[in-house]
């Protein structure tokens, strides 16, 4: 609609006089009623008989419209914050799921932002829920969970593209939080504690043949050096008498209580 150059007519061109002409006679006081202020945010898009007056969007600043012939509508070019309820998707492997999420985008042509469509922002908030559904269900739940990122930047791009002819410009796309049924989160927490348990199994048992290996290599120093035993025993004491006061038992070598059962025996 935008791009159309057709004029207005003979008809046209006389009312547009006839206002001019108008604004001329009740001058300075029409005056007031010609010009409007567009602030630095925004942009007017003026009709003149119903048509668009020119392709681009006027403003900001003053602008001058003509009584009786000239309209003009707002459009603000702020980002707008456009807030996903909670949407009930089904997964790809049937798992039931509540997502929601943030879209931030702007108008980037006020001109087509009104004449291409007639509510810009509830389009691009019914086009954003319609999107989130039908990307998230070709999902599974696993790369839902692990792949928000750029599950959001699909869906940008689908959005961008689609709102293109809408003059908006989908900046930013924000998958909140994904809400799964109860039973699924213990079922999860199940698998997750049972994977747990088995690695902490499979670490203890290697632990457990490193120890032995290690007792069976200082076994063998200690065979080959009985005093090397011995040296261990004191120094188990030390540690002990440092730590706290106790009965100790010191365990003697069998071959010295042999020793000594002989000597009593000769005497």
């Amino acid at each position: 609609i935008a791009d159309r150059r057709e004029g207005i007519g003979v008809c046209g061109w006389f009312l547009v006089s006839l206002s001019f002409l108008l604004v001329l006679i009740s001058f300075p006081i029409s005056i007031w009623a010609c010009i409007k202020v567009i602030r630095e945010y925004e942009r007017a898009v003026v009709f003149r008989l119903g048509r668009i007056l020119s392709k681009k969007a006027k403003g900001p600043g003053l602008i001058l419209v003509l009584p009786c012939t000239d309209t003009f509508i707002k459009v603000d070019l702020r980002t707008v914050t456009c807030k996903i309820p909670p949407q009930e998707i089904l997964t790809k492997d049937a798992v039931t799921t509540q997502v929601d999420g943030v879209v931030y985008y702007r108008i980037h042509s006020a001109v087509s932002a009104v004449a291409n469509v007639t509510d810009v922002h509830s389009a691009t908030f019914l086009l954003a829920q319609t999107t989130l559904r039908n990307v998230l269900g070709t999902q599974s739940l696993a790369q839902l969970l692990a792949g928000r990122e750029e599950i959001a930047h699909s869906i940008q791009a689908i959005l961008d593209s689609a709102t293109e002819q809408w003059g908006i410009k989908v900046a930013r796309v924000e998958i909140k939080d994904v809400r799964i049924p109860v039973a699924m989160q213990r079922a999860m927490a199940a698998e997750a504690e049972a994977a747990r348990e088995a690695r902490a199994k499979v670490v203890a048992a290697e632990g457990e043949m490193n120890a032995s290996k290690a007792l069976k290599q200082a076994s063998m120093v200690l065979a080959e050096s009985p005093a090397g035993l011995q040296l261990r025993y004191l120094q188990t004491l030390t540690t002990l008498a440092a730590e706290n006061n106790s009965t100790i038992v010191f365990p003697l070598p069998i071959n010295m209580l042999e020793s000594l059962g002989q000597k009593n025996r000769g005497g």
